[in-house]
């Protein structure tokens, strides 16, 4: 199946986890991805491992917390490709601790990354798409966001409740546009991200595996298969949703 030939894919946060994951599945079913991400080293292993298997890809290193970095991503995207089909808004910081412990530092890149981060992609995603008569956008949010609470997550979760607001309502204004927003809430995946200090990863998958009803950490193909079903053409009925992927951990 290549429900993405001959279509242009950009993906935030595409260095590690889930933005690789997805970048690769893109490319595989014929998809030119775009990566982008604060990293010039981890985009650039991404970058390699789609070329490897025949895949193409474009690196534009930059911070979704910037708009004049978002903004340059688009005119890069535009000037090498000329449109934009889909994007997978996924970049994001955790910034774990106790509520009253966090900095403002913590707080503010946080908020930076996750919210205003989205809404700058939206902000200069969205017309481009409509002037070329639609498109396809995938936000990362949380299981943390809206379904269940962790402690030591609590202003991660925030931004992430905000992430499904802005997916919402961006939707909504632009329905008529033939732009569909969705949102994924993954619960715990296999990455760094998901890891405690000092914990390794087979001792994070049994942890997790202790507390998920079905038994076992999330991998990140899983989350990407989820991602691309939102942004194909199979899901041209779906606008303004959110998909949980958590192994029934917040039911």
């Amino acid at each position: 199946m290549s429900r993405f030939t001959d279509k242009v894919v950009l993906v935030s946060g595409a260095g590690s986890g889930l933005g690789r994951a997805a970048a690769l599945a893109f490319a595989a079913e014929g998809a030119s991805v775009v990566l982008t991400g604060r990293s010039a080293d981890t985009l650039a292993e991404t970058a390699s491992a789609i070329e490897a298997a025949g895949g193409k890809a474009l690196v534009v290193t930059a911070d979704v917390a910037v708009e004049e970095d978002v903004r340059r991503v688009i005119d890069t995207v535009l000037a090498h490709h000329g449109r934009l089909d889909v994007a997978f808004n996924n970049a994001g910081v955790l910034g774990a601790g106790p509520l009253v412990e966090l900095d403002s530092a913590t707080v503010d890149e946080v908020l930076a990354t996750n919210v205003k981060g989205t809404w700058l992609a939206l902000k200069h995603q969205i017309p481009q798409m409509v002037r070329q008569g639609g498109g396809a956008i995938v936000n990362m949010s949380s299981v943390l966001g809206a379904y269940k609470s962790v402690p030591g997550t609590t202003v991660y979760g925030a931004a992430k409740a905000a992430v499904l607001a802005l997916t919402k309502g961006a939707a909504l204004e632009h329905a008529a546009d033939k732009v569909r927003i969705n949102a994924v809430s993954p619960g715990a995946v296999g990455g760094p991200m998901s890891q405690q200090p000092g914990e390794t990863a087979q001792q994070r998958d049994q942890r997790v595996a202790e507390t998920v009803p079905v038994g076992r950490i999330g991998s990140a193909e899983e989350i990407a298969e989820a991602v691309l079903w939102l942004a194909s053409d199979q899901a041209s009925y779906v606008t303004g949703q959110d998909v949980v992927l958590d192994g029934a951990s917040s039911l």
